[in-house]
């Protein structure tokens, strides 16, 4: 069976999609799950660009990565210094990663109108550039920035350039279509002529700009790349980057190429709405291969089609990666990939028991009602234990009320109240916190903290909201993730409603809880 290798840069060209800010916590977090479904490399981002990239590869060192490579990003060393010299360069290498990742000028309209420089510097440039990281025992794949755009401008000049990559070391060049406007029938003419060429292997990075980006990286393929970069979900500057997901499930199922593992394959609607949801950019339903509505069948005449034969209007079986068939009009959809998300925490369900019939209707519901679990675990084991008795809550609440106040003096802060009942006994907390969500959290443990010491540990790591239904204005149901943490583990539980305030509380009870079952109060 053929092999491609997957080079994921969700991290770094993903960053970049409008309206994401990963911290250096959701980047280590993404890094854990492509390792997870066995993805070969993952660019991590540039550490010398900004803070939150070198905090990163710091992170990344003590993380549960076990078969991924990370990679560090950055370009050739700047016109007419020596690349010991060049502080990006040095970045790279300090950042402790075994491969590196650097781009050049390929178009020789980049080099004299944006680097500014000559012909021939540019060539030294990234000559020097790959000896010098080859030097210091590093796989060094080489990008060659725009160089579709530079061939057809110049191919004798584009062929220089990577042709100086290969003589100064690099393991891999990369054929980059930056501006994301070359055609498939174009990709393939010119990787086929460039591989008769070189000697190294060859990868393909296509931009989205006319749509093509998986049909010019497939035609790569053919033509004979060996490594495939790209972003999960499509994310990725103005109309984004190559959809690993979907290029795993078209490699996969339909052209017999490995990719990842095989048994990880039906991870990848999983792994897709994990980056969905940690990114804060929703996955359309319609999505090939992990959307929710991939498989789904609302027509009259495909339902009864697809009740006699799932053949009829399904190109494949969706169990294969991680998705299920849903009818839309008859409410009859399938949830065995919950019962296999249930056993990944020990929970065995079987599907004919009125257990799991119970459990599957209520998840269903909620589901429908905007609860997304792939990126919320806790909440998903709590309902789970929960709806099989296997946990009962410690404490009930009486009631909470919050209020946020601005000062004369410009202050700005919120004020929550917390009644609630612990073993028959009443309990009355009030706190002041930055805003309300931190208000809420800080009574609410205050509260409990008699009972329950080790809550003190927990504290809140991450927040964020995402409006479900925007048509709906400001009345629109917003749905809360929160991520928290105590000394040795970090969790996310999800929240849904109208209101931010009952949606983060929602939240909020899923963490302090869950913090009580790991810590083994049932």
């Amino acid at each position: 069976m053929p092999k491609v290798i997957l080079y994921d840069t969700t991290l770094r060209d993903g960053s970049q999609t409008e309206g994401i800010s990963f911290s250096a916590n959701d980047k280590v977090k993404i890094a854990e799950k492509l390792d997870e479904l066995g993805i070969p490399y993952v660019e991590g981002g540039w550490p010398g660009s900004n803070p939150k990239d070198k905090s990163f590869f710091e992170q990344i060192k003590k993380s549960r990565i076990k078969n991924t490579i990370i990679t560090a990003f950055g370009s050739t060393r700047r016109a007419n210094i020596k690349p010991e010299d060049d502080a990006n360069l040095n970045a790279l290498i300090e950042s402790g990663t075994e491969t590196i990742t650097i781009f050049g000028k390929t178009w020789d309209f980049h080099v004299l109108e944006v680097l500014k420089t000559t012909l021939d510097e540019n060539i030294e440039m990234i000559k020097s550039s790959v000896a010098y990281l080859k030097g210091k025992k590093r796989e060094v794949f080489y990008d060659a920035e725009h160089f579709f755009d530079g061939y057809k401008s110049n191919s004798e000049y584009a062929l220089k350039t990577i042709l100086a990559a290969q003589e100064a070391g690099a393991d891999t060049i990369i054929l980059c279509d930056t501006n994301g406007g070359t055609l498939p029938e174009e990709i393939a003419m010119i990787v086929s002529g460039v591989r008769k060429l070189t000697e190294v292997n060859l990868g393909i990075h296509c931009h989205n700009d006319l749509g093509l980006a998986v049909a010019n990286s497939l035609a790569a393929v053919e033509a004979g790349c060996t490594q495939i970069q790209g972003t999960f979900n499509g994310l990725g500057e103005r109309c984004g980057n190559a959809d690993l997901g979907t290029l795993i499930g078209i490699l996969s199922t339909k052209m017999k190429t490995e990719t990842i593992p095989q048994d990880n394959i039906k991870k990848l609607m999983e792994a897709a709405y994990f980056i969905s949801e940690t990114s804060n950019i929703k996955l359309p339903g319609n999505n090939p291969f992990v959307g929710h509505s991939a498989f789904a069948h609302k027509g009259g005449v495909h339902i009864d089609a697809m009740l006699k034969n799932p053949k009829a209007y399904e190109h494949l079986d969706p169990n294969l990666i991680g998705n299920h068939r849903r009818f839309i009009t008859s409410e009859l959809a399938g949830k065995m990939p919950i019962i296999k998300k249930a056993e990944k925490l020990n929970i065995k369900l079987d599907k004919a028991s009125p257990e799991a019939k119970k459990l599957l209707e209520i998840i269903q519901d909620k589901e429908n009602n905007g609860y997304q679990y792939e990126a919320a675990d806790a909440s998903f084991e709590l309902l789970v234990k929960k709806t099989l008795k296997e946990y009962k809550p410690l404490f009930n609440l009486e009631s909470f009320k919050v209020q946020t106040e601005k000062r004369f003096d410009g202050r700005t802060f919120a004020e929550a109240t917390v009644r609630l009942k612990v073993n028959g006994e009443e309990m009355f907390s009030a706190s002041e916190g930055h805003g309300p969500v931190d208000a809420l959290d800080k009574a609410l443990r205050h509260a409990l903290t008699k009972f329950y010491p080790s809550l003190k540990e927990m504290h809140l790591r991450d927040y964020k909201v995402r409006v479900i239904d925007s048509k709906e204005g400001t009345a629109a149901k917003v749905r809360v993730l929160i991520e928290s943490q105590d000394s040795t583990d970090s969790w996310t539980t999800v929240g849904v409603h109208e209101n931010i305030i009952e949606a983060s509380w929602e939240a909020l009870l899923d963490a302090i809880e869950y913090k009580m079952l790991k810590d083994g109060k049932k």
